[in-house]
């Protein structure tokens, strides 16, 4: 079934899409030079074990069952994408740079993939780094419609061990069940108890958390102080997981004794943000969302829902587990994996810290530094965007408009260089995802500096971010919060060269 926000795009784009969709799909079949064979992705439906039960999700994974890509910096992209659910489906390159056809976004960069269809894509990649792949379509992404798509370049050396951390937030509940409890919730007023970051109210329905802001001093949709306590974690997960499995059944890692690690940490959570705990193992942070900063060492690291991480791990030579955790945001669950090197026995672990953890910030942001930052520049263009909503009826919006139809594309034109302010004027956290363009953090709170050039920036509340872009890549590209039930909400946009 088709969801809200897919049936509005389609509409919005089909009269001005109709004849390049149609093109698109041919173009991305050709020939383009260079010899790399199409590689296949099967959507499909699959079954794993959460805490000891049963549970159905969907998956990405080639014929011969390795989940998503990994492939080379300079080839080209040469992938099939065959749907074999019982529904439409269509999935987004996250972090890459195609031409907008190919996004990936059902009505703007084309239509969905029917049951038993299929699509192709080929582009060049352009630059290195971790990224990932999931649905765009309907809410597809909350039942595991995503996998890694890791394009090695110069970082990955001879000397090191590739592992990937890919973080999800699970339920047992129907996703279209969940937003309805979440627009259910949110028509209620003021909660009866007092409301933190990490403590459900006693009025919520199950399942779901405090609809309101902390201790309901601000309504939603207004200004907040950047001191204010945000209001976190609008879903109670069965389950964190951490390559499909919990602490519970953990995936248990290899390592050789005193040898190198690259280790790639994906967030590919609807809703949920958490801390990457290293335990006792100093990390190196070479990379954000793909692209080089410079190193930053510590144990702990902040990662938001969308966001990536590259952090170099040295082992030490003594046999020993060492647990990777990460702890959700605001609250004490956690999910991991445990490197095992040598013959060291695997401890048991448990799926709660011994205390809650904080809610992200911005301290980590603002002391990145991009290794290749943008060259200076005044912006041509600059667009404000007011990030908005109501908790009453679960609205979610940018300058206070809910995405639909009627709304205008904000206009940008090719090579321009352009800055997005965001300004976050609700209680709660936003990870705000650009389509089709990396961008660099220039400013947080009035203090320009050369931040890391992402693609995705938490804006968390009563604060102001501003990132710059260069207009190389002309098409119709979306703009959106990549906390899943916000975006379905309306907290999305779209820009289109002019």
């Amino acid at each position: 079934m088709l969801s809200r926000r897919a049936l509005l795009l389609s509409a919005a784009a089909a009269s001005a899409l109709a004849p390049t969709r149609a093109r698109s799909q041919a173009e991305s079949s050709r020939p383009h030079g260079g010899n790399e064979p199409q590689t296949v992705l099967r959507l499909h439906r699959r079954g794993i074990e959460v805490n000891g039960k049963p549970a159905s999700v969907y998956g990405i994974q080639q014929p011969g069952g390795a989940f998503g890509i990994r492939t080379e910096v300079g080839t080209r992209f040469r992938v099939r994408v065959e749907n074999r659910i019982d529904e439409p489906s269509l999935i987004h390159w996250h972090g890459l740079t195609p031409p907008w056809q190919q996004d990936g976004v059902p009505g703007i960069s084309g239509p969905p993939i029917p049951p038993g269809g299929s699509a192709d894509y080929d582009f060049p990649l352009r630059f290195g780094g971790t990224y990932w792949m999931h649905s765009h379509q309907g809410l597809q992404e909350q039942l595991l419609m995503s996998a890694p798509l890791i394009i090695r370049d110069q970082r990955d050396r001879p000397d090191q061990q590739e592992i990937v951390l890919m973080l999800a937030d699970f339920s047992f509940t129907p996703p279209e069940q969940i937003f309805a409890e979440l627009k259910k919730g949110g028509k209620m007023s003021s909660m009866a108890a007092p409301m933190t970051g990490n403590s459900p109210s006693a009025a919520a329905p199950p399942k779901m958390k405090g609809m309101g802001p902390p201790g309901g001093a601000t309504p939603a949709g207004m200004a907040t102080g950047a001191a204010a306590k945000p209001d976190l974690n609008d879903v109670t997960y069965d389950a964190f997981l951490a390559n499909d499995r919990t602490l519970g059944d953990p995936d248990v890692v290899k390592v050789e004794p005193g040898g190198r690690v690259l280790l790639r940490v994906i967030n590919s959570s609807s809703m949920s943000a958490f801390h990457v705990d290293l335990g006792q193992l100093d990390g190196e942070l070479i990379a954000v969302d793909g692209f080089r900063v410079a190193p930053v060492v510590a144990r702990r690291f902040p990662i938001a829902v969308a966001q990536r991480l590259d952090i170099r791990l040295a082992i030490p030579r003594a046999p020993a587990a060492h647990p990777v955790l990460a702890v959700l945001e605001g609250e004490n669950k956690q999910t991991g994996i445990v490197l095992q090197a040598g013959r060291a026995q695997v401890a048991r672990i448990p799926d709660t810290a011994s205390m809650a953890s904080p809610a992200l910030n911005l301290d980590l942001e603002s002391r990145l530094r991009a290794l290749k930052p943008l060259r200076p520049r005044r912006a041509d263009r600059v667009h404000t965007l007011d990030l908005t909503g109501e908790m009453g009826g679960y609205v979610w919006s940018i300058n206070n408009v809910v995405w639909n139809r009627d709304v205008a594309p904000l206009p940008l034109a090719k090579g321009e260089r352009v800055e997005l302010i965001f300004v976050n004027r609700t209680p709660m956290p936003h990870p705000m995802h650009l389509h089709g363009h990396e961008f660099q953090v220039v400013e947080i709170d009035g203090k320009r500096f050369a931040g890391a050039v992402r693609d995705t920036v938490l804006v968390p509340p009563g604060r102001r971010v501003v990132v710059a872009f260069d207009a190389n890549n002309p098409g119709f590209w979306a703009l959106h919060c990549h906390l899943l039930y916000h975006l379905e909400a309306g907290m999305f946009t779209t820009l289109r060269y002019v």
